[in-house]
């Protein structure tokens, strides 16, 4: 999933982590359940898309009985808790996701981690793309994930507020609007000039990532880190110019400066207070959650400006602290088989990582109602075998969350854009060298 913290968010993300954190020390214990059946919990964060999932394997294994944690929890909630369970050997569910921001700093420690080569798992990898597979496997060979989706980008809209402002609302005329960034700020210009009440995207610091991600992978194919995991936030072209670009947008007074993940971000949703957002696919379910039924219809997809790009995506991890882990095991190659990424893309829209998915019917003929019928299978799944992942060094989340936070001043006045330039490369550092 996507933050990457990934996919309704913000409205349920202290209830749900509340929840999740106050259970840490029984749910993950694999103790039998009263009835008798084996408990396996399955710890994540946003919207995987898995309730009917568990269901059907429940249905065919009538001695399991799973417990989610975390559903909506935001990844800056999620992933402290999951290494402090981790460090500790206890707390930890029994199946746990991993972004694709944290997965080398839990790489790093690959006995915190069932081996799944030893348990079947090569036999699998023709089930993955190549990058994906290889995103599970450590250093030393070991196999510590399976992939769940990735996140090829796309641009959601609303339709409504596209006609308010006298602009085209078919998603295809739409696309022709921004084939580059700068045409996006133009035409950004050209919706703030109609004074519809609303913003025309809802956060500078969402843009931003979409931009440095797309940049990178279409260039160098990292960020913040090189594939040495030095830190070159201040030296990387691909991160400046996205930053740049972003204060571009800014300066335009184009963003609706909601924070993402916030309260005020999904009250946003609901009371259609912007009108474009980066989406990825598994975005597409978040912007449901939050916008609610009464939106079904007026949100459709368009292209992301640039050259595609991939934001988010996960890997499936069983804990060695598990004691249950056979039976997790084969939870987790469940829940990743094609049949179960097809499975969550059907619930929640996170675009499979297998092959065989993103060839079937399911997926390439998908439609998606809410988004008027928007074939996501299409959109989403005709890059998603030539996406270019960018590498994610080992605080790449923490670093990541200091130049948005640098991103966001800006956003908010706070700082010029050279200041928050500044505090972006500093802050970067003193998070690296923690």
């Amino acid at each position: 999933m996507g933050v990457l913290p990934r996919r309704r968010l913000a409205a349920v993300a202290l209830v749900a982590a509340t929840a999740l954190f106050a259970t840490a020390g029984c749910a993950g214990d694999g103790e039998p359940a009263d009835d008798g059946k084996i408990t396996l919990t399955v710890d994540v964060f946003s919207q995987f898309g898995y309730d009917e999932l568990y269901k059907e394997y429940m249905a065919s294994h009538p001695n399991v009985k799973i417990v989610e944690r975390g559903t909506g929890t935001n990844l800056d909630d999620y992933s402290p808790k999951l290494t402090q369970w981790l460090a500790a050997g206890k707390g930890a569910g029994d199946v746990v996701a991993i972004e694709e921001g944290l997965m080398v700093e839990y790489k790093a420690n690959p006995d915190n981690f069932v081996n799944l080569l030893d348990h079947g798992g090569a036999e699998l990898q023709g089930n993955f793309l190549e990058w994906k597979w290889k995103g599970g496997m450590t250093q030393d060979g070991k196999l510590i994930g399976l992939g769940t989706d990735v996140g090829g980008m796309a641009m959601c809209y609303r339709k409504d507020l596209f006609a308010k402002a006298g602009l085209p609302t078919e998603r295809d005329a739409v696309s022709k609007l921004w084939p580059t960034w700068q045409d996006y700020i133009k035409v950004g210009e050209q919706f703030k000039a109609k004074n519809t009440g609303a913003s025309f995207l809802d956060a500078a610091t969402n843009i931003f990532n979409t931009i440095v991600l797309q940049t990178a992978g279409n260039s160098q194919g990292h960020h913040y880190y090189d594939t040495n995991d030095n830190l070159v936030v201040d030296s990387n072209p691909a991160v400046r110019q996205a930053w740049d670009t972003t204060m571009d947008i800014i300066d335009s007074g184009l963003s609706g400066k909601y924070g993402s993940w916030s309260e005020e971000w999904v009250s946003a949703f609901k009371q259609a207070k912007f009108a474009t957002i980066a989406c990825p696919a598994w975005m597409t379910g978040v912007i449901e959650g939050n916008a609610g039924a009464e939106a079904k219809g007026k949100w459709d997809i368009a292209r992301v400006p640039g050259n595609g790009g991939n934001w988010g995506g996960s890997w499936l991890a069983v804990p060695t602290q598990s004691k249950h882990r056979a039976e997790a095991i084969e939870l987790a190659k469940f829940l990743t088989s094609a049949k179960g990424q097809i499975g969550a893309f059907k619930a929640k829209g996170p675009l499979p990582s297998s092959p065989q998915a993103l060839a079937d019917p399911a997926i390439v003929d998908a439609k998606n109602p809410y988004f008027s019928d928007a074939p996501v299978g299409q959109i989403f799944g005709e890059g998603a075998k030539t996406l270019k992942p960018v590498y994610m060094g080992p605080k790449n989340q923490a670093v990541r969350t200091e130049v948005e936070n640098a991103v966001r001043t800006v956003e908010l006045g706070q700082r010029k854009p050279e200041q928050g330039w500044t505090d972006a490369v500093n802050n970067a550092k003193k998070a690296a060298a923690k």
